[in-house]
């Protein structure tokens, strides 16, 4: 069982920095609270107590979307369910939506906060690859005697590894900067142990643009969870495909190209069956919601169900 002495909403930043200031080392920040029972559970025996919960989920500056020619700002307690509801966001960040269909539940969708799958850094966290192929920049604010403070870095910076970031202390994650990408089709690829409400074993995301004549890659951007201590892109394969032609032959070469990213310790060959096979059905159907001729990729489709 979870217990807490205080449960405060803070609806600004300083009241949120004036809470975890008078519970300094005693309080645990929420936003959609979906991974706090699963936290205090993992690993632990008897109850979980912690003096103080800080809502955060209630900040302006947590919250809202702004839509850029170039890029996207996404306010941290942006949820899930935004990505399917939103069209005018889910046009620019087409890879969200399909990572939004694969996350949870419709409930927990609705509550559950960009910000915070990213603060717990788990490896398998679907948000991750999605967000790094968007070339996610993470805002960060502190306050000090000087005030609040703002920072910047890119995501691949932040996690660290299992449960590590380098969000210092008394930071909290305003804002997502990414990429928008009208252009593109995107996908999202996932398995886990069951068919419903599942921790992925191992997830993929890819977006992808073509060119003129839809007969060949142009921007290919692809990045994987689940297969090592962070979610990773997948450099290597993307500069393979720019500007290859949209072929079986292609993806098939692509789809083996890193399979040595994974480095899980347990059921290592079978993250490696997987990877190729996300990746093979994954470009496929991103290519597809880019405007590739079906016929063009009707050899390869067979190739991924046979």
């Amino acid at each position: 069982m979870l217990t807490c002495d205080h449960y405060i909403t803070a609806r600004t930043l300083d009241a949120a920095f004036d809470a975890m200031g008078a519970f300094a080392g005693r309080y645990r920040l929420v936003a959609g609270a979906t991974d706090i029972l699963p936290w205090a559970r993992e690993g632990r025996a008897g109850d979980v107590h912690i003096e103080a919960l800080i809502d955060i989920s209630k900040i302006a500056d947590l919250n809202g979307v702004v839509i850029g020619k170039s890029r996207v700002r996404l306010g941290a307690a942006t949820p899930f369910q935004a990505f399917l509801e939103d069209r005018a966001l889910s046009a620019v960040l087409p890879n969200m939506r399909h990572c939004a269909i694969w996350f949870a539940c419709d409930q927990i969708r609705a509550s559950a906060t960009i910000g915070g799958n990213v603060a717990n850094a788990s490896p398998a966290a679907d948000g991750m690859p999605a967000l790094l192929v968007l070339n996610a920049e993470v805002e960060l604010a502190l306050r000090d005697t000087g005030g609040v403070r703002r920072r910047s870095v890119p995501l691949a910076e932040l996690v660290e590894g299992p449960s590590r970031t380098s969000i210092a202390p008394g930071e909290i994650i305003t804002s997502f900067e990414c990429d928008a990408l009208p252009t593109h089709g995107g996908a999202f690829e996932k398995v886990g142990h069951r068919r419903s409400l599942v921790i992925a074993v191992a997830c993929l995301s890819v977006a992808v643009s073509l060119d003129a004549g839809r007969k060949a890659f142009d921007d290919v951007r692809i990045a994987a969870g689940g297969i090592g201590p962070k979610a990773v892109r997948l450099a290597h394969t993307e500069a393979l495909l720019r500007g290859a032609p949209l072929d079986a032959g292609t993806i098939a070469e692509a789809a083996e190209l890193e399979l040595d990213l994974v480095q899980s310790r347990s059921r290592r060959d079978y993250r490696r069956a997987v990877l190729r096979g996300f990746l093979t059905r994954a470009l496929v159907c991103a290519a597809r919601e880019a405007g590739a001729d079906v016929d063009v990729l009707e050899q390869t489709l067979e190739a991924v169900d046979a």
